[in-house]
């Protein structure tokens, strides 16, 4: 790492060239290129893929996703003759577009169905060739243009018509984006990093850094898109992630950077030592958050993969540029980089002590004066915090919580109010009839079934049944009671599954499978929750595994890896309080509460213990670094605590903010990652690395830096913080751990250096 460093630190034009280029080179291509982000939700071997399957099989022209054309009518009835010319005429331009197969018309056969009772609302069902995520977007920009050019207007005689379009296909358009409110959480980090080097120039750096990396990881990720399945969410995931891992990465090595000028440390000098300490603890924090994020592979999940390349993308590209371009920007600064008080002080030959002074220390004696009160208090506050996670209700959300004026909110209320909310997520129930196929396209042997799901409380209709040409399947609509998202909708899905349907194959040996958007996102769910264990055990096991090379330590890094897991929790329990439960959703615009979207709980979690990791190397390895300088325990603790503080606290409070901004945008999915990680970041830095990983280390005592000789041995050695650095030697692991809980000053390990 200090090659590197003085390297790129004595060729900043050649290093800022090259990232340069970089950001040119794959912005252009990414362009030219174009992107083709999709949402897939494919999952083979459940119920919901086995209707999807039949469907593409025996009913190729009705397999794809349909849209839903929602129309309200003022001053007459929806089948009033001017409506209705206005209204059949733009279903008959939308049924000429090339990805439409069809659109049943309120106006057509068997369309009375789709008018409410009142006359003033109907809708048509526009039937895609194929699932919605292939309509080419041309196609759907073109659907919600035609409409647009009718809604609103007066029809004959003053005949007021306005129109909506919802659905899966349409709701891929609404891509989320960066906005204003993003990009505050920018200038609020900036004002951070002003308060804590109080210099401009500094200030720039960190900003300068993550701005590069995000450069060529979003080009990167758009030109993935066209070569691998990535959901339209990834991009903005990916900012969100790097813009607050990338701040702070380069903020740890500029800030030890900082800190040997101050000491009189020569400029490239200093920077070679920065990277070779702070460098180190960034590389390893950057593997540990990349290690969580690509075990989301493990779940088999095709929607997951690209969330998973886009934050991994990232976060490589801000350690590189941390490593990277930091150095050269430090090198071609110089001492600029401190403020005018720090080079007048240098200047006159005054240099700033070696450890931290003021709060932070005083903070960290007290919590060494008093572990045991504190790490509960700790622990209590955020068990408490974490408490509604555990009424966590995994589900999608339906159109009813998208903002207000889009055209799927307006669709979704209004089809909500003529019709009852459960008929904006329909279940498709399809029936293989192999075994008896229907004959002559007599619908009656599967009455018995209609009859059936009518008579189940939670079904409001049921329409159909639609067979084939040759009778070997059929296809029912069955329109539940309440809404999507509702948990009794789930319920239904459940019944019809556990008992009407093993009934019904019972009695005539039909296989009858429940699909639907509603119904493949129960799938997805569940499909989720199952994968759960085996992506939670390997994360933390390979989690642990690095930190235990890098530390030479068995307790310090299991107590962080649980550390982590309880600051997870309170970030969930926060979530869920506010996205479930509805406390305080009115204040980030969020509409009415529903379900945790299933895959949420996964990459959240995948994020937060990487980032609850990276503070975990940060304090831990400048720990270390004085553990392995004099051998005390008590000191190293003292010292790492005080001497880290001040910068995980800004490192923390710029992501806090970079990610809290994201709460005020658009998207329901970005302002719960948005809320999430800021929780969990605020709770995780502020409480359990100031707090209580310290004071559980000043009680363990020595045995922190315990490791089996046996162990030493097999493990290969790594180093966090760099060897040119210390001043002592590595205290010799011992075969038999130091008692827990002694204060005493000198540790009790073989070989120890002395204090």
């Amino acid at each position: 790492m200090r090659q590197l460093a003085r390297w790129s630190s004595g060729h900043p034009l050649l290093v800022g060239l090259v990232w340069l280029v970089a950001i040119v080179g794959v912005q252009l291509a990414s362009h030219a290129v174009g992107t083709d982000f999709r949402n897939s939700f494919a999952l083979p071997g459940t119920d919901s893929q086995a209707a999807v399957d039949l469907l593409h099989e025996r009913f190729p022209e009705a397999s794809g996703d349909a849209d839903t054309i929602v129309l309200r009518t003022d001053g007459a009835a929806a089948t009033d003759p001017a409506v209705q010319q206005r209204a059949q005429s733009l279903f008959d331009e939308v049924a000429a577009l090339d990805s439409v197969a069809a659109v049943r018309s309120p106006y057509g056969p068997g369309g009375a169905a789709q008018i409410s009772a009142d006359g003033t609302v109907a809708y048509a069902t526009v039937q895609y060739r194929t699932a919605g995520i292939e309509v080419p977007r041309s196609d759907l920009e073109a659907l919600v243009d035609l409409v647009d050019g009718v809604d609103g207007v007066d029809g004959v005689d003053g005949v007021g018509l306005d129109l909506a379009v919802g659905g899966q296909g349409v709701a891929g358009l609404s891509h989320p984006e960066i906005g204003p409110a993003e990009l505050i959480g920018v200038a609020f980090a900036a004002l951070v990093l002003l308060l804590l080097f109080r210099s401009v120039v500094a200030m720039t750096v960190p900003i300068v850094s993550a701005a590069a990396a995000l450069g060529v990881a979003t080009g990167l990720v758009r030109l993935a898109s066209n070569v691998t399945t990535i959901s339209d969410v990834a991009p903005t995931l990916g900012i969100l992630l790097g813009l607050g891992v990338g701040i702070d990465y380069a903020l740890f090595i500029v800030s030890r950077h900082r800190n040997g000028l101050r000491s009189g440390v020569p400029v490239h000098d200093s920077i070679a030592t920065a990277l070779d300490t702070s460098g180190r603890a960034v590389v390893f924090a950057g593997i540990t958050v990349v290690i969580a994020l690509l075990g989301l592979f493990l779940t088999g999940i095709e929607f997951l993969f690209g969330l998973a390349i886009a934050a991994s993308v990232s976060v490589v590209l801000t350690v590189l540029a941390a490593t990277t371009l930091v150095p050269a920007l430090l090198g071609a600064l110089g001492l600029r980089v401190l403020g005018r008080r720090d080079r007048r002080a240098l200047e006159a030959g005054r240099t700033a002590p070696e450890h931290t002074t003021g709060a932070f220390r005083r903070w960290a004696e007290t919590v060494q004066r008093h572990p045991v009160v504190l790490a509960a208090a700790g622990l209590a506050l955020l068990l408490t915090i974490a408490v509604p996670v555990g009424d966590l209700r995994l589900g999608t959300a339906d159109q009813g919580n998208d903002p207000s004026g889009t055209t799927t909110r307006d669709a979704y209320d209004t089809l909500a109010e003529g019709f009852g909310p459960g008929v904006n997520g329909p279940l498709v129930v399809a029936v293989d009839l192999t075994a008896a196929p229907l004959q002559g396209g007599d619908p009656s042997p599967l009455m018995p079934l209609v009859a059936q799901l009518q008579a189940d409380p939670g079904v409001a209709s049921v329409v159909g049944p639609m067979p084939n040409a040759d009778g070997t399947a059929a296809v029912l609509r069955v329109v539940p009671t309440t809404s999507p998202q509702d948990r009794a909708t789930s319920d239904l899905i459940e019944r019809v599954r556990d008992d009407v349907a093993p009934a019904y194959q019972a009695a005539t040996g039909n296989h009858v499978s429940v699909g639907g958007p509603t119904a493949t996102f129960d799938d997805f769910a569940t499909e989720i929750q199952a994968t759960i264990p085996l992506f939670v055990s390997v994360v933390i096991g390979l989690s642990v595994l690095l930190l235990v090379l890098a530390f030479r330590s068995l307790l310090v890094p299991l107590v962080g890896a649980a550390l982590n897991l309880v600051s997870v929790g309170a970030a969930f329990g926060v979530v869920v309080a506010v996205f479930q439960w509805g406390w305080g959703a009115d204040l980030i615009g969020l509409g009415k509460a529903g379900p945790i979207e299933p895959f949420l709980p996964v990459i959240l979690f995948a994020m937060l213990f990487g980032l609850s990791m990276d503070y975990q190397v940060f304090l831990v390895s400048r720990m270390h670094e004085e553990w392995r300088r004099v051998g005390d325990n008590a000191r190293a603790v003292r010292i790492g605590h005080a001497d880290t503080g001040r910068v995980i606290v800004a490192a923390a409070s710029i992501m806090v903010f970079v990610f809290g901004a994201f709460v005020f945008g658009d998207s329901r999915t970005i302002k719960l990652m948005g809320l999430g990680m800021a929780a969990a970041v605020l709770l995780d830095a502020f409480v359990i690395r100031m707090l209580i990983v310290p004071a559980i280390m000043h009680r363990i005592g020595a045995a922190n830096w315990w490791l089996p000789r046996w162990l030493d041995r097999v493990l290969p050695h790594l180093s966090v913080e760099g060897d040119e650095s210390l001043r002592g030697a590595d205290p010799q692991p011992t075969s038999v751990a130091p008692q827990v809980g002694s204060t005493h000053s000198e540790p009790v390990v073989v070989g120890a250096p002395d204090a």
